[in-house]
């Protein structure tokens, strides 16, 4: 495993730099990871959760940073239902592009016309098309407003834990 930051890692850079990040982007330092929101608010809630620690592939991480990296995860997700009420949550950690540990938690809406699709078609369409960019960037609340929501929850869940 590498040490934090790996040169040129654009995840270890962000982790690096998170005083520069406007506040609505982080929506919770955890221990192991900090949780981001997404571009993508079409999917309403959608989130990113990034290993604090540079790591391509989970089994790098040791027995007890990867199941608290995973309850990490879990508690986010909770938050996410909780706030937003998906009708299902999407998981995806894939490492393609970027090979930092990284979930990306997409929920789903059955208002969704495209709900049996993978969101990356639709992703994919937004890079080449300023008008669905801009369509899947907008959310139902402002940024501010969405990540408010999801930390207050996220304390609730913590206190609740204890």
């Amino acid at each position: 495993m590498e040490d934090f930051p790996a040169s040129g890692c654009p995840f270890c850079l962000k982790l690096a730099r998170l005083s520069e990040l406007p506040p609505e982007d982080i929506i919770w330092q955890f221990p192991h990871s900090v949780a981001l929101l997404g571009s993508w608010q079409y999917y309403h809630g959608y989130c990113i959760l990034v290993a604090r620690r540079h790591a391509r592939e989970l089994h790098e991480l040791s027995d007890s940073e990867r199941h608290a990296y995973f309850d990490e995860m879990c508690l986010l997700a909770a938050a996410i239902a909780d706030c937003f009420g998906p009708h299902k949550l999407n998981y995806e950690l894939l490492g393609n592009q970027v090979p930092h540990l990284h979930w990306h938690l997409f929920p789903r809406y059955r208002h969704d016309p495209q709900a049996l699709q993978p969101v990356w078609l639709a992703l994919d369409r937004a890079e080449r098309d300023p008008l669905e960019k801009q369509r899947l960037e907008k959310g139902p609340m402002d940024r501010q407003t969405t990540t408010g929501q999801l930390r207050k929850r996220l304390e609730q869940l913590l206190v609740q834990k204890r």
